[in-house]
């Protein structure tokens, strides 16, 4: 993976002072690194009779629906407040760097529904957090939880005990 992770840019201090940022934009551009992320994704999960792929806003959003289509399954988008037309359910949650919410249509997973979800990064928890809880309440059966990277020392993977957690690229320390 450290051919992947070398095209990863580090932006300092943003999106504010003391926290190094992992930009992926310059991954996805290269289009032999962005077919290996997905075809990874797919190798992992590929056997695990996934109905639906499940993108966070918003980088998720870049991987989910290449991913959706690989497996040949639908794809779920869970977007900030007030960005869904339809009937949602909302779950607040902490980031590293302050507070935040998520929506998720409530009829987009049905009851036993087995479900992918995917970020871009894993880093203290809250997001993906939230979004399994989400699921969850909606009657998904969360088959795994994917991240191109992990940041690995603010131990976000804590939170998820007991999941199928894949991440391709690890950050041991800052």
């Amino acid at each position: 993976m450290d051919e992947l992770k070398n095209l990863i840019r580090d932006i300092r201090d943003f999106p504010k002072k003391g926290i190094v940022f992992r930009d992926i934009t310059t991954l996805l551009k290269d289009r032999v690194a962005f077919r290996k992320t997905i075809d990874d994704f797919y190798i992992h999960f590929k056997d695990q009779s996934i109905d639906v792929v499940v993108g966070i806003e918003a980088r998720g959003f870049l991987l989910a629906p290449v991913l959706a289509y690989k497996l040949g399954v639908g794809v779920v988008p869970v977007r900030k407040p007030g960005k869904l037309p339809a009937e949602t359910i909302r779950m607040e949650y902490d980031l590293e760097y302050g507070q935040n919410a998520l929506e998720i249509h409530r009829d987009a997973i049905v009851e036993g529904q087995r479900v992918l979800i995917i970020d871009d990064l894993l880093a203290t928890g809250g997001t993906v957090s939230a979004t399994c809880k989400m699921v969850d309440k909606l009657g998904g059966e969360i088959v795994g939880v994917a991240f191109l990277i992990e940041l690995d020392f603010l131990r976000g993977r804590d939170r998820l005990a007991g999941r199928n957690v894949l991440s391709l690229i690890h950050y041991m320390s800052e």
